[in-house]
């Protein structure tokens, strides 16, 4: 049976039984291998799906509110957003401006796009957004005119969003069509329009450099892959873009959607066999297996360098394999074409075991969820396996032809960021020092013999303008070790590093095995003669060494100090940092009083009695109140 009716007729019947919502969180597995028809008449059942429903029956979903306004007709990327959202189990209240409202929606802090409050705006910029009063006749100069108008008018309207929002803006360039140059019959002409475009959408791009609430699609690449415009829908609907580059455009949008819900993935997992090369290595052996050579062998390489500038950019490399480690350890080290080596990955294994047992090792290992792997498998069997068994875990299924590996493996953004920090491009040696350390760990006969060897230093310090994108990004990717799991964009974090009452703390480490960087933050407030905790998280990398109690005691001691009398700590609970529901408790805070409705619990330290620092933990902090 073909899968497209089958899978629109399942979501009908969950709908028509009223469980749909109940069964939100399965809807990504069911279509996770959609194809675009499906997912467009997915998404316009999904966009009549309440999203108050949904949250009713899964009240620790990710939330977002997204607010969608342009120059055309764009209630169609509601049904596109959707899907998306379905597929990525995030939950979004849309917001949907009435046609060509765009300007007015950004520029008055009254308007409803603003009362919406939303944490995303999509800002559907389209040709007609840039050539509102190009008069008719027109000439290159005109258009060049017309250009810088309304240029001006779309940064006056990310100052005023950067100004009066704590949400992401996102805007994008609208694509170039035959439409308009077509219009001039000289080539000189043509091509001096083209450049005026291409030039007006690198000012676009350029809008982000210096708002950090503004992110920018580049449309190019969607253009590349699909119509920009259907003439009818644009002369008879206003839809200056086609539902086809409105359905890429939502598909995007709802990459960045799910980073700013902290659901940015974090391992790319990968099977051998049919996936880094071709042929099976255990029958074919280290010569007969097809890499670098031959157009098949080519396309492999091709595909593992694609693998290897992912892995340079702080995403976690591993191999998971149905193999015997010796023959996997020498073409990984010595044959010729390959262009993936041990280096590379953070963890090897090739073993007989089934491969979700092995995905569950390997994030064991790491200290890391298994909703933060990403698996690429050519078998549909462990695909379906992995899936199955580890519903949290991106599934990417291959198949025999490698020249379509790569396509697969971009195509759903899943390590998408909004901007790339230094400490992501050490991520992965730090992960491969962290599991030395274990190793390290296991020749001691106590937890507390090894850490007193491991010479654990830590330092807590006032945060600085250039911390500010590692700060942010801690709160957007950190799940387990994160209080009150808010999450905050950079310039939510720069305003509290401008806020005289506020107190934004950057933690450090480092020991025997190197610098760690910053692994964690402290986001604290002061409200009258307390000292308030609004959130502290702290990498998995670095879990069990101490540093969380470190850092506690001497914000503390800064409080009592600084003429604090109290010190007020919040838990939120969420999905994935039940192991610091006790933390407060643990540390001396009791239960304060929380209000009604509310998940969140509030604990409080009267600084009677205050801990110290663990003994095998040097602390290095310019904090008042502690000595050196």
């Amino acid at each position: 049976m073909p899968q497209t009716p089958s899978l629109t007729q399942h979501l009908l019947d969950l709908q028509r039984a009223g469980t749909l919502p109940a069964q939100y969180p399965r809807l990504g597995a069911l279509l996770a291998e959609a194809d675009e028809a499906e997912l467009a008449r997915a998404g316009r059942l999904l966009s009549r799906l309440d999203p108050e429903a949904v949250l009713a029956e899964h009240p620790s979903a990710p939330a977002l509110t997204v607010a969608v306004t342009g120059s055309g007709t764009v209630a169609s990327v509601a049904p596109a957003l959707a899907a998306e959202a379905a597929r990525h189990s995030l939950v979004l209240r849309t917001v949907v401006s009435s046609y060509d409202s765009w300007l007015f929606d950004l520029t008055d802090p009254t308007s409803e796009l603003y009362a919406a409050r939303p944490d995303l705006v999509l800002c559907v910029l389209d040709p007609t957004s840039l050539l509102a009063g190009l008069p008719t006749p027109w000439t290159v100069d005109d258009l060049r005119q017309t250009l810088d108008a309304r240029l001006a008018l779309v940064e006056k309207a990310a100052d005023q969003f950067s100004a009066a929002s704590e949400g992401t803006l996102v805007l994008n360039t609208p694509p170039l069509l035959r439409s308009l140059t077509g219009q001039l019959v000289d080539l000189r002409s043509r091509a001096r329009a083209g450049a005026l475009w291409r030039e007006a959408n690198i000012r676009l791009l350029r809008i982000a450099e210096s708002h950090p609430a503004v992110v920018v699609i580049d449309t190019d690449p969607l253009v590349a892959e699909v119509p920009a415009q259907d003439p009818r829908w644009s002369a008879y609907a206003k839809a200056h873009l086609s539902p086809e580059f409105l359905a890429r455009y939502a598909r995007e949008a709802g990459h960045l959607a799910r980073h700013l819900a902290g659901r940015t993935k974090k391992v790319l997992a990968l099977d051998l066999d049919g996936t880094l090369w071709g042929g099976i290595l255990g029958d074919d052996g280290s010569e007969g297996i097809s890499i670098g050579e031959g157009p098949a062998g080519e396309a492999f390489a091709a595909f593992q360098r694609v693998v290897r500038q992912i892995g340079s950019q702080g995403v976690l490399l591993a191999a998971v394999s149905k193999n015997d480690p010796e023959p996997v350890d020498e073409v990984l080290r010595h044959r010729h074409g390959m262009e993936l080596r041990p280096d590379d990955f953070v963890r090897v294994t090739a073993n007989w075991q089934p491969k979700h047992l092995n995905l569950t090792d390997l994030t064991d290992a790491l200290n890391l969820g298994v909703d933060s792997v990403v698996f690429l498998d050519d078998s549909p069997y462990e695909c379906g396996l992995v899936r199955r068994e580890l519903p949290g875990v991106a599934v990417v299924p291959l198949d025999d032809e490698p020249a379509l590996h790569i396509e697969k493996l971009l195509r759903d953004g899943w390590f998408d960021t909004r901007e790339l920090t230094a400490e992501d491009r050490k991520r992965s040696l730090r992960y491969r020092d962290e599991l030395v350390r274990k190793d390290f760990q296991h020749g001691f006969d106590s937890i507390q013999d090894y850490l007193d060897e491991l010479g654990v230093t830590v330092s807590l310090d006032p945060a600085r303008d250039s911390d500010v994108p590692r700060l942010s990004q801690i709160t957007l990717r950190t799940n387990q070790f994160n209080l009150t799991t808010r999450r905050r964009q950079p310039a939510d974090v720069q305003a509290l590093l401008d806020d005289p009452e506020a107190l934004v703390l950057a933690v450090r480490s480092t020991d025997r095995f190197g610098d760690n960087g910053v692994v964690g933050a402290v986001f604290a407030r002061r409200e009258g003669r307390a000292l308030v905790i609004d959130n502290f998280l702290l990498s998995c990398r670095v879990f069990a060494r101490g540093i969380e109690q470190t850092c506690l005691t001497a914000l503390l001691r800064h409080a009592a100090a600084t003429g604090a009398d109290a010190v007020y700590g919040a838990y939120l609970p969420s999905p994935r940092n039940g192991k610091v529901a006790e933390f407060y408790p643990r540390h001396g805070f009791t239960a304060a009083d929380t209000v009604p409705g509310l998940d969140e619990r509030l604990f409080r330290h009267d600084l009677r009695d205050l801990p110290k620092v663990p003994a095998h933990i040097h602390l290095d902090t310019p904090l008042e109140g502690l000595t050196p």
